[in-house]
């Protein structure tokens, strides 16, 4: 939970997608077993650090809702409302911005793709990660970052305050 005239983002780029099939729909590609381990160790990770959404705003490719599905199977207390948007499938920055200005919970997860990802998470806090992959946002990497703000209308790029970055592989 977030305190009173805080929000909090948890910004997730999505676990490793299987390349197994060639002529697929690059929207139906789903989580190779690398991905899958991903998608649930990040769940685990949310949980250790209690940094459970209360509302997930999610891109409609099936590698993305897949990353959710196995986030979620891990221990979380809270179980949020979950918008499968299509705005969110390779979307700009600013279309991220947009999306999540239309949240209601204090506390909202975003999964989407790169490259828009890895962009709008440079521009949200004052402070980027000194992390050496920040800057490419490897699949399922996961930026949790606080707003002193009462409702999501009101968020700014670059005032937000980095309380922590992951980079989750799934190799064990």
């Amino acid at each position: 939970m977030t305190p009173l005239g805080h929000c909090r983002l948890i910004l997730t780029r999505h676990a490793k997608s299987s390349w197994d099939d060639p002529t697929q729909a690059d929207h139906d590609r789903p989580l190779n077993e690398r991905g899958r381990r991903s998608a649930r160790e990040l769940g685990d990770w949310l949980a250790s650090r209690g940094y459970e959404p209360e509302e997930v705003l999610c891109s409609t490719a099936l590698r993305t809702r897949e990353t959710w599905e196995r986030a979620a199977a891990a221990p979380l207390e809270v179980r949020p409302l979950v918008r499968f948007e299509p705005g969110l499938y390779h979307a700009s920055p600013e279309k991220m911005l947009q999306m999540l200005r239309t949240a209601s919970a204090p506390t909202v997860m975003l999964l989407g793709h790169n490259p828009g990802i890895a962009e709008f998470a440079a521009m949200l806090p004052a402070r980027v990660p000194l992390d050496p992959d920040f800057r490419r946002y490897p699949t399922a990497a996961t930026l949790v970052v606080d707003f002193q703000i009462d409702n999501w209308s009101e968020l700014h790029p670059g005032e937000g305050s980095v309380l922590d970055f992951v980079r989750i592989d799934g190799r064990g």
